[in-house]
């Protein structure tokens, strides 16, 4: 299957643009970088722990975006199924992962730059004292494949549906259900019943475990391949619904 990177390059900036043509794009950078400072400095108790690092920053992005990348995912085909743009669009002469990349990578270009803006967070850790610039960057990368992930699955549940609010709270539960698997909560009820095997796989499949991997500053391989195997295996469904919606 052929892929034409023009086409994707076309999409990406159509839809990269997109973001920024109405204030919602002004709002939701705003909304995340207030959300995260308040978590970090303040619920996350980073003055009175006396340490200069992003630790409390950090641990509450599984639970920022899996309400945040839904919000950003819906929009990326309901809304253009509701009004029949994407049925303009599959008479274009596009494949439907073209498209399908496309839209994803604009989306999470459109979240790196949410993440770049926070790095002044990182500025004021760097002045008040000394922090693992290592642990930092491994932390951010893996932010920012976690991000990737719950937008990927965002998406491909915004083209299952016309309605955005039901594609969000479809997302949102989703995420919601990756983010608890690691719980200790979740896995002392499974526990109590389940083999000890089926207690690693769901561990090993939750987002808030392999993420924490990843902010220890070591890129280990599990962590990384989950998250960029959710990525695939959601756009390739993506596209599955896509074409099949072409096809009807």
């Amino acid at each position: 299957m052929k892929t034409s990177f023009r086409t994707i390059a076309l999409v990406f900036g159509r839809e990269f643009r997109a973001y920024f043509a109405t204030p919602l794009a002004a709002v939701f950078l705003l909304v995340f970088l207030a959300l995260s400072a308040g978590l970090a400095f303040f619920a996350g108790g980073f003055f009175e722990r006396g340490q200069a690092d992003l630790g409390p920053f950090f641990a509450w992005h599984p639970w920022l975006f899996l309400i945040l990348m839904p919000a950003i995912g819906m929009r990326l085909w309901a809304d253009e199924r509701r009004s029949g743009v994407i049925e303009l669009l599959m008479t274009l002469p596009v494949r439907a992962h073209e498209v399908v990349i496309g839209k994803f990578l604009a989306g999470w270009a459109f979240t790196a730059v949410a993440l770049v803006l926070t790095m002044s967070f990182w500025l004021v850790t760097l002045y008040l004292g000394s922090p693992d610039n290592g642990i930092v960057l491994a932390s951010y990368l893996g932010s920012f494949l976690m991000a990737g992930a719950f937008l990927a699955i965002s998406a491909c549940i915004s083209a299952m549906t016309k309605n955005q609010v039901i594609a969000f709270i479809l997302a949102a539960i989703v995420s919601f259900l990756l983010v608890m698997s690691g719980t200790n909560l979740v896995l002392a009820a499974l526990r109590g019943w389940a083999p000890a095997f089926v207690v690693d796989l769901v561990q090993s499949l939750s987002f808030i475990t392999n993420f924490d991997r990843l902010t220890r500053g070591v890129l280990e391989a599990p962590a990384v391949i989950l998250f960029l195997s959710t990525i695939v295996l959601a756009l390739w469904i993506n596209v599955q619904v896509v074409d099949a919606k072409k096809a009807a």
